[in-house]
């Protein structure tokens, strides 16, 4: 995957957005408002998604792309390398997740279908 097919990937969801509100190279994905995913242009080698704390520690344990993501929270924030030992199917499923996290603190009545 790269940082092209992930923006993709996340705009083919359900009501997700995408904005810029940071800088102008730092593009962002939500789900009714909320973040769920990032990428940055300046740094096409990398993606940043939500993740479950508990499911975020078996990830970076697992996969050597897989890290805290510098300037979020790392309790919840990942951020991935594209193109190591995390392949597209994974990717995917990790997209889902993050999208699936937000979903799940929406309000009751915003909530959307769960995705993957």
């Amino acid at each position: 995957m790269d940082i092209e097919q992930f923006r993709l990937h996340c705009l083919a969801l359900p009501f997700v957005t995408e904005d810029m509100p940071f800088d102008d190279t730092v593009v962002v994905f939500r789900l009714k408002g909320k973040i769920f995913g990032c990428i940055a242009t300046d740094k096409p080698d990398l993606a940043v998604l939500k993740c479950d704390p508990e499911k975020a520690e078996q990830l970076r344990e697992r996969y050597s792309a897989i890290e805290g993501a510098y300037h979020w929270n790392k309790k919840y924030w990942n951020q991935i390398r594209f193109n190591e030992d995390v392949d597209d199917k994974m990717f995917v499923a990790l997209i889902a997740h993050a999208y699936n996290e937000v979903n799940k603190k929406l309000p009751k009545k915003e909530r959307v279908e769960e995705i993957g």
